[in-house]
């Protein structure tokens, strides 16, 4: 047996010396040998800044040359670039007034009725111009009370009548 020191760590190690003429390199662990064999980088998460392993496939494979540690991290950067009219889906900023009026102190309750449950409530433009979508044109409505705002004028006259008396 002699002493010879791992090819990776450099620890010292007794080997065989039949088992050390038949190898190039020598390893003291299965551990080193494995990690000897990786051919990627390591590299520095772009959001935790995290050091971690990648393969070169995966580091050839980015669009966007950003590496991440984790899909957590992945989906933080993408959930922080893909906001408003950076979203795929984003369309003239027209379906979020909902949210706009969700993010205010307002108390959710339907304007001509009443109802207080949340699941069927909507938010009705005063003016029915969709693209206006100052806090001051939203109202929270009830489905029911909604379709009968934009199809009866006997209840958009009594909507606006309401209207007046929340603004006084």
């Amino acid at each position: 047996m002699e002493n010879i020191k791992c090819d990776l760590c450099k620890n010292e190690f007794r080997r065989k010396r039949s088992q050390i003429l038949l190898a190039k390199k020598h390893y003291c662990s299965t551990k080193c040998h494995n990690l000897d064999k990786r051919k990627g980088k390591i590299i520095v998460c772009f959001v935790c800044k995290r050091k971690v392993y990648k393969k070169n496939k995966d580091i050839d494979n980015s669009k966007n040359k950003k590496y991440f540690c984790s899909v957590k991290c992945s989906n933080q950067w993408l959930g922080s670039k893909n906001q408003g009219k950076n979203h795929p889906n984003w369309i003239n900023g027209k379906s979020v007034y909902k949210n706009i009026l969700k993010r205010t102190d307002i108390s959710r309750f339907c304007r001509m009725c009443g109802e207080k449950d949340t699941r069927i409530l909507v938010v009705h433009h005063i003016d029915q111009n969709r693209e206006n979508n100052a806090l001051t044109n939203l109202a929270w409505l009830c489905h029911n009370c909604h379709f009968l705002v934009h199809h009866y004028i006997k209840d958009l006259d009594k909507f606006n009548n309401l209207l007046k008396k929340y603004d006084n």
